[in-house]
């Protein structure tokens, strides 16, 4: 079993910046890859990025490419994700995900284990 802990969520105004974090406590083979989705109101629940154990590989959604980044502390059991140059359309729960292996999928579906969300409201 694999428990993940969101926070950081919050307000900001277009343009500005937030960094979420997510606490991994479990088992550590289930949580190899880790990955950020969201959710806004009245949409599925859509990919924003993943990392591998090493760190040295990880995948971002074009919506988000050059403004979010994605990183991880193993020894803190931590993930974390920069998010820069915030949009509206940014708006949105975000949720932290984890699945064992070596491959980074963009598909909720692939991944085992969700924490509760956190909220992040972006204004124009």
């Amino acid at each position: 079993q694999v428990q993940l802990v969101e926070s950081g969520g919050g307000l900001v105004q277009a343009g500005g910046s937030l960094r979420l974090s997510c606490a991994v406590s479990g088992r550590t083979s289930s949580s190899d890859v880790m990955g950020w989705f969201r959710q806004a109101p009245g949409k599925e629940r859509e990919f924003v990025a993943a990392i591998s154990w090493s760190r040295s590989i990880t995948d971002y959604a074009d919506s988000v490419k050059g403004r979010f980044t994605i990183s991880r502390d193993n020894a803190k059991n931590m993930v974390y994700l920069q998010m820069n140059s915030l949009k509206p359309e940014d708006t949105a729960v975000y949720y932290c995900a984890a699945r064992g292996g070596r491959l980074l999928y963009p598909t909720a579906g692939k991944y085992d284990y969700w924490g509760q969300g956190t909220q992040v409201t972006v204004s124009s």
